[in-house]
């Protein structure tokens, strides 16, 4: 329930009362709007699209005659890494999104509405989660096109494909505390591919760990990413007979990604509310 308070300086304050199923309902009316602005920007959802594809043309079509795998076609190898790296960068969406909303003035007209604080934060990091369930959809089309095959049963193929959403979703929340946290719009692609690419290009994606010089290759099998693509692979039978890494999450890479999930929301969903209430009180 909602409903309007006049504070001692004779100012109308929206107060949210209602406890979860305001919350929902809220965070509902938020996602929805931010589903509406997709449908009305098609070229949004268009190059959130095309991107993937190009990715899996260009590695396997273009660089996969010449890179080597050790105990796997390198089609099935690649397909999972593409999976990670789209989910991953489909999380900048929310954080560009909030420093735009915040410098359109967007956020001050939230403020003024008798609606939860997280119910921004909610609807718009749902937003990102639908976006990144069509890519995926796009992209297995994809993979199907250029040979890529899952061996596993369905149940363990559609757990795969919910492992990789629920990450994207946890770290969609990390994204959105850079995009309250920078200055404007444009500082946040700078700001995030400093740590995408990283995250990205020095894992097991595209390439084996092993093949990496020392310090990469601990870094790459420590990586959260290279967990999520190697537990994509996992569930989607596409390991071959390769060797698995003598590292923790190389070894329990389910685990691994659900605990990292966890944990980024533990930590980033109070600190997102946190800062998108400071940020509303100025």
């Amino acid at each position: 329930m909602s409903a309007i308070t006049t504070t001692a300086a004779g100012t109308l304050t929206p107060t949210v009362t209602g406890g979860l199923p305001t919350l929902l309902a809220d965070g509902w009316t938020v996602t929805w709007r931010n589903l509406l602005k997709i449908r009305r920007t098609p070229d949004m959802l268009i190059f959130a699209v095309l991107q993937p594809i190009m990715f899996v043309l260009l590695f396997s079509q273009v660089y996969g005659g010449s890179i080597r795998v050790q105990g796997t076609d390198y089609t099935q190898f690649l397909m999972a890494g593409i999976f990670g790296q789209t989910i991953v960068f489909g999380a900048t969406f929310s954080g560009s999104a909030m420093a735009q909303d915040l410098k359109e003035g967007i956020i001050d007209r939230f403020r003024t509405l008798p609606m939860s604080p997280a119910a921004v934060l909610i609807g718009r990091t749902n937003g990102d989660l639908v976006l990144n369930g069509i890519s995926m959809v796009i992209m297995i089309l994809t993979g199907f096109l250029v040979g890529w095959r899952f061996t596993t049963s369905v149940w363990s193929f559609l757990g795969g494909v919910a492992l990789l959403l629920v990450f994207g979703y946890a770290f969609s929340w990390v994204m959105a505390l850079i995009g309250m946290s920078v200055r404007s719009p444009e500082a946040i692609n700078n700001a995030s591919f400093m740590i995408l690419f990283p995250l990205t290009f020095i894992s097991n994606a595209f390439v084996q760990s092993q093949s990496l010089p020392g310090p990469l290759e601990f870094f790459a099998n420590w990586n959260p990413v290279s967990a999520l693509v190697q537990a994509a692979r996992q569930l989607f039978g596409n390991l071959g007979s390769a060797p698995v890494p003598d590292a923790w999450p190389m070894q329990h890479p389910v685990p691994t990604v659900l605990i990292g999930s966890a944990v980024l929301l533990a930590v980033f969903v109070p600190l997102c509310v946190r800062k998108f209430q400071r940020i509303s009180s100025r």
